[in-house]
């Protein structure tokens, strides 16, 4: 009897995310708040996820010399503290969240930071380059289709030679309503010229919202100027190569 009183009444869950989904005005205010109020990214930032993470793309920017990283949703700044760039800029839609990581990073002079905004987000220059783009985690918050596809196209655009997404590629209802998973390697495959999926390695939960490594690699440079399907800029004007002097053209698949 006790253990019948200990489930959830019927309906119960259902009311909750009705509350959830009347209270719920985008993805981007739901971030800004959480950090305001004083929350954090979240338990997939802490922990045995965060150290999973961290040893993933760790040993993956030591085998393979990557010299600069860019991250698409560097939340609090924790997940980014278990981390070994050479050079790193972080992005984030929360102004809190960026507050946060410039003091926590204060004395680090290898760490830039910069808010995001997908709307207002158009580097036809290729000023936010690195060798790897990553996303840890960022995929299934992005509720809305808009925001979505902006990040996309301009997580692609922001990498030289590699991309890593940390995410769950499936669909699945029911769910609170700042998250919503997605099949996301339908949109890679059908806007993402010039890149193929290199390896996909099991993440470190199980379940139904278990997330994997999705590791992507440029198959060969980027043509000038190139519009992909779904409007915006994945190929830029030419390849900015930030914390390192330009490889030598002559031994790089990376420049024309």
């Amino acid at each position: 009897m006790i253990k019948d009183l200990s489930r959830p009444l019927p309906g119960v869950r259902q009311l909750w995310l009705l509350g959830q989904r009347m209270a719920f005005h985008g993805s981007a205010l739901y971030w800004e708040r959480n950090y305001a109020r004083g929350g954090t990214s979240g338990p997939g930032s802490y922990n045995r996820p965060a150290k999973a993470k961290a040893a993933f793309v760790n040993d993956f920017v030591q085998a393979r010399e990557v010299t600069s990283v860019i991250e698409f949703g560097c939340g609090d700044g924790h997940q980014l503290s278990l981390a070994h760039y050479p050079r790193y800029i972080g992005l984030d839609v929360s102004r809190s969240a960026i507050d946060l990581c410039q003091r926590r990073f204060a004395a680090d002079p290898t760490k830039s930071f910069f808010l995001y905004d997908g709307a207002c987000f158009a580097d036809r220059a290729g000023l936010f380059v690195a060798d790897l783009a990553i996303s840890l985690d960022v995929i299934s918050h992005l509720t809305e289709d808009a925001v979505f596809e902006a990040y996309m196209r301009h997580l692609f655009a922001a990498a030289a030679r590699s991309v890593i997404v940390y995410a769950t590629n499936r669909e699945r209802p029911g769910t609170a309503p700042h998250v919503r998973h997605r099949r996301f390697t339908r949109w890679v495959e059908t806007h993402g010229q010039g890149w193929q999926l290199l390896d996909v390695a099991p993440g470190p939960n199980h379940g139904p919202d278990r997330a994997d490594f999705f590791t992507y690699e440029r198959v060969g440079p980027p043509a000038v100027g190139t519009e992909i399907r779904g409007g915006g800029v994945l190929s830029r004007p030419a390849p900015t190569w930030y914390g390192s002097a330009p490889p030598d053209s002559a031994s790089s698949p990376w420049l024309p």
